[in-house]
């Protein structure tokens, strides 16, 4: 079965082609980071706009890449929800249209879904039961799956996600949005113990976590001290990183040897984080885990992920009618 994935939840127009919901033939991604950085963020409006120009482009040059045509496409699977609505409108109507004027079946699946999944366009996918950390710019939540399609969320973020997080302190310092990159760049030549930033939510046995609190604290730093430069800005980068990957990996753990999990996975765009990573197989192999972690073009925002979740998705008996609508708050 070939799968179109199409995706557009936020600021990335992407579209890949996916045989099997396991071989990946293209995966193309057009990012809209010059439109936003003047504004430290995404613009909603603007990000929509965009898709709108972008998306058509972008599915033919996935086809051209895989030396595919539209008629060889077996299943269109879309992103309809959670995300911005105005963007995720986009790719859903397209997403529609398509399987409409083709014939084919259409899906409309979760964004967290897709990230879940991207493990399995690797070579060495986990089978379930695993447990899964799902941390982006707008997702940080803690799922138990038991199996493909049975998705628990045990903990979630209950205010700024870790990725916003990053965005935020990123533009108090100055640097570039988006802030993750350059954080890490600037991290990795500092001392992660230069300042000891608050944990929040740090009781034994609490899955949700905080980051408020740590984005304040670098907050009233920077208004005693002034913007840090040279050495002091990369350890208060490294600083701040190891607080934000302390906690993540510390709950996902416990969480793990809570529920006998001998299996996890991180995933989503923040996922890409170096010390995020190595903390987190360093924490694992010292509990006899397997961690697993997708490679960087697939823990951001892609099409393959969702063509991915497309097809699990159409092998359960789920399909979508013409009335398929975005849902920006959907939960998994």
């Amino acid at each position: 079965m070939l799968v179109l994935g199409i995706e557009t939840s936020c600021d990335e127009t992407a579209a890949a082609l996916v045989e099997e919901g396991r071989r990946v033939l293209s995966d193309v991604v057009s990012t809209q980071t010059d439109i936003h950085q003047r504004w430290g963020g995404v613009v909603p409006e603007l990000a929509s706009r965009n898709h709108l120009v972008q998306v058509l482009p972008v599915v033919d040059e996935a086809l051209r890449r895989a030396g595919r045509q539209l008629s060889d496409v077996d299943l269109i699977s879309v992103t309809s929800g959670p995300g911005l609505l105005g963007a995720l409108l986009v790719g859903v109507q397209v997403g529609k249209s398509l399987g409409v004027a083709l014939g084919r079946p259409f899906v409309g699946v979760n964004h967290l879904e897709g990230h879940l999944l991207a493990i399995r366009l690797t070579a060495e996918a986990p089978e379930p039961p695993f447990l899964a950390l799902v941390v982006s710019g707008g997702h940080t939540s803690l799922y138990d799956v038991p199996e493909i399609g049975r998705y628990e969320c045990i903990g979630a973020t209950r205010d700024d996600a870790a990725g916003e997080a990053f965005d935020k302190v990123a533009k108090i310092l100055g640097l570039p949005y988006p802030g993750g990159a350059p954080i890490d760049r600037l991290a990795q030549k500092g001392n992660p113990r230069a300042i000891r930033f608050p944990r929040a939510m740090s009781a034994p046995g609490v899955l949700d976590w905080s980051f408020s609190g740590l984005k304040t604290a670098v907050l009233q730093r920077v208004r005693g001290e002034g913007v840090p430069s040279g050495t002091a800005l990369e350890d208060l980068c490294a600083s701040f990183q190891e607080a934000v990957a302390d906690s993540l990996t510390k709950k996902l753990v416990a969480a793990a040897r809570k529920l006998g999990r001998e299996r996890i996975l991180i995933c989503g765009g923040v996922a890409a984080n170096s010390r995020i990573r190595s903390l987190a197989e360093e924490r694992a192999s010292y509990r006899d885990m397997k961690l697993f972690v997708p490679p960087p073009n697939l823990c951001t925002d892609n099409g393959a992920m969702i063509a991915a979740a497309g097809y699990e998705a159409y092998r359960r008996g789920v399909r979508s009618e013409p009335s398929l609508n975005a849902n920006a708050a959907w939960r998994l």
